[in-house]
Parts: structure tokens; sequence; C-alpha cells
């Protein structure tokens, strides 16, 4: 049976935990605030460019000399997979879910006996990932150095998965993140971005009408690549909020059971 003194070091040591994860909750709350307000105002600008995308194809007439990245290769046998996950803990099931949802599209590439490439995003991810698909990892990035969220570091992504797929190494491109839906509740997302699928253009509608000058198939040569990294900068804007919102409800969670 604990002592006396045992007990009341226990509770002191209960109290300095529940400081802490009570002083983590506020920090993530403060920082999803900005998260999401990122991510909301992210969304309406991926949409669009997509939609401007599909428009663009439709009026192609040549389908079999369109850019590379809006039709594809042509097969579908070499499959790269972008796993963006945070690069600090302590933010619940989220880094967890992501994973789950990946190691299952991976399982059915490898059964289908095609080739499996991945790019991690974030150290949380590599560390999963790199037990059962360490041979399949090409590379592993991290922006923990990054302060904020920025467009220059979805262009480096960005920029890599287009130099792959110009020296032909990988047919269909993948991304993964956490969609954030509010801080309970937070979705994960396969999104194919290579070659560019009508299905994947969440929120699009190509019922409106544009005009182009110049020529179609000019003006998406430069958007294509554009377009790339910015559907990496969205999902890295839903993964930022997703974070904060997974981190501050497991603060939330663990302040509530140092308390009981």
């Amino acid at each position: 049976m604990a002592s006396l003194d045992d007990l009341k070091k226990r509770i002191v040591s209960v109290k300095s935990t529940q400081k802490i994860t009570k002083a983590m909750k506020m920090v993530a709350a403060a920082k999803l605030k900005r998260a999401q307000e990122n991510a909301e105002k992210g969304r309406p600008y991926s949409e669009k460019m997509n939609n401007i995308i599909l428009n663009l194809s439709s009026g192609i007439s040549d389908k079999e000399n369109s850019p590379k990245l809006l039709s594809g290769t042509g097969e579908d046998k070499v499959h790269l997979c972008i796993v963006l996950t945070s690069d600090r803990g302590l933010c619940g099931g989220f880094n967890t879910n992501i994973i789950k949802k990946a190691k299952v599209y991976f399982e059915n590439i490898k059964k289908e006996g095609k080739v499996l490439k991945i790019i991690t995003v974030g150290s949380k991810g590599y560390d999963q990932l790199k037990r059962v698909f360490n041979e399949n990892i090409i590379e592993k990035i991290s922006f923990k150095d990054s302060k904020n969220i920025n467009y220059f570091d979805a262009e480096k992504v960005g920029k890599i998965i287009i130099n792959s797929f110009e020296k032909k190494e990988f047919d269909v491109c993948t991304i993964f993140y956490n969609k954030f839906k509010n801080v309970i509740t937070q979705i994960p997302q396969a999104q194919q971005i290579i070659p560019l699928k009508a299905s994947e253009a969440e929120g699009t509608s190509s019922e409106d009408n544009y005009e182009f000058e110049p020529e179609e198939d000019e003006i998406l040569s430069n958007l294509l690549p554009k377009n790339i990294s910015t559907q990496i900068f969205k999902a890295m804007l839903e993964n930022s909020a997703s974070e904060q919102g997974s981190r501050m409800s497991a603060m939330d969670n663990a302040t509530r059971n140092a308390g009981e």
C-alpha cells in the first residue's frame, strides 16, 4: 500500500501534468483559429483552379497530345504516394488516421503487382511507415523549421513530383492528408493529382463558361504545374488545422483525466 508521502508526490505530479496539458490545449486552440481560417480560405482557390482546368481540358480537340500532367502516361504501373503528417506528436489519432488510410491503399497497390513509391512529408509519417514500407520510401521531407505553413514549402514538394514525372519515374500520384471538419472530426483523404481526375475535383463544376486566350493546351501547360503545388498547399493547410484540432482535443481529454 502506498504511503502518505507517496500519495502526496503523486498528487503533485498529476497537478503538474494537468497544468502542462491545459497550457498545451490553450496554445493549440490559439493556433487552431488561424489554421482553420487559412484552410477555409484555401479551399475556394484550389477548387476554382480545378474548375478552370476541367473547362480547359474539355476544349482540347487533340486529346492524345494533351499535357501529360492532365492525361497521364497511359499506364497504371508505378504509383507515387505523398503522405502528409506532422513533425510533432501529442495530437491524438491525427497521424495514425492518415497512415491507416495510406496503408490500405499501399497494400492494394502491392496486391495488384504494381510498383509503390512513397514520399513522406512530416517525420511522424516516416517513423511509422519505415517499419513496413522502408524499401518503398524514396524521400523524406520535413518542414519542422518552418514557423508557418507557406506556399513555397508546397511548391518544393510540387517540383519534386513534377521533376520525377518528367523523368517518367511514375504513372499515378496520390496525396494523403486529413481534411479538417471540426475540432473532433478530421477526415483522411486520398486525392489523385496526376493524372487529374474529374471526380477528385471536389466541389467543382465544369458548367461555368470561360473564354480562353491563348489556346487551351498552351494555358494548361503553364497552369497544371501550378495546380500540383496548389493542391499540395491546400492539403498542408487542411492538415495544419486538423493537427491543431486533434491536439486541442487530446490535451483537453488529458487535462480532464488528470483532474479525476
